[in-house]
């Protein structure tokens, strides 16, 4: 039995150090907060430092291909990362066709839902995103269900705590073919200072008590 152990463990040895191997992985993001994206298709799922797969792959995560890095919000991320403890997810309304971004934490649980049209990730804590609220008001001739919507640009922790009404919004169509990503007008530059973008468009700053 002592002559056979060492061949048993010669051919189990190597099963057990690479049971956790990935393989077809087409992109792998650098490491944040100890978690790294990696990529199969339009699937990304995370690992750790040990490379152990501690999120799995999905397709709500938000990334582009080509950002845009002249702008702080949906379309300047390259690929998923955490950020404060949260991770940008992204799900299409239903009746509307329209995209609404919102985060996970690090166990992939929801923790901000979906409700934002554009956002940004989080800074020290916070982001800015329009949030869109919709009430319902009956259906048309077609059978069609009608809603009066609002649109506010807000700061929010990342509780989804909402602490600060930067500005209503309007102007926003929510009719799938005429819909724009509406722009962000604000930026969180500190715990102290928010940057809001005037209808001339130049800037102010203002001071925050958070």
């Amino acid at each position: 039995m002592n002559k056979i152990f060492p061949l048993f463990a010669l051919i189990i040895l190597p099963f057990l150090l690479f049971a956790q191997e990935l393989t077809g992985i087409d992109e792998i993001a650098p490491f944040s907060e100890g978690l790294a994206a990696i990529r199969k298709g339009n699937e990304w799922g995370f690992i750790n430092k040990e490379g152990q797969l501690v999120i799995d792959f999905r397709d709500d995560f938000v990334w582009n291909n080509l950002p845009n890095t002249s702008v702080n919000d949906v379309n300047a991320i390259r690929f998923p990362q955490f950020k404060n403890g949260r991770c940008m997810i992204k799900k299409l309304m239903e009746e509307e066709e329209i995209m609404t971004y919102g985060f996970i934490n690090k166990e992939g649980k929801v923790i901000i839902e979906p409700e934002y049209l554009n956002l940004t990730e989080f800074n020290e804590g916070y982001a800015v995103g329009i949030l869109v609220t919709k009430d319902f008001r009956g259906k048309n001739n077609f059978q069609l269900n009608i809603y009066d919507y609002r649109f506010s640009e807000v700061l929010l922790d990342t509780a989804g705590d909402i602490m600060l009404l930067i500005n209503k919004r309007d102007g926003i169509s929510m009719s799938v073919r005429r819909y724009e990503l509406p722009e962000l007008r604000a930026k969180f530059l500190s715990v102290n200072t928010l940057a809001v973008k005037s209808p001339k468009n130049t800037w102010e700053i203002r001071k925050l008590n958070l």
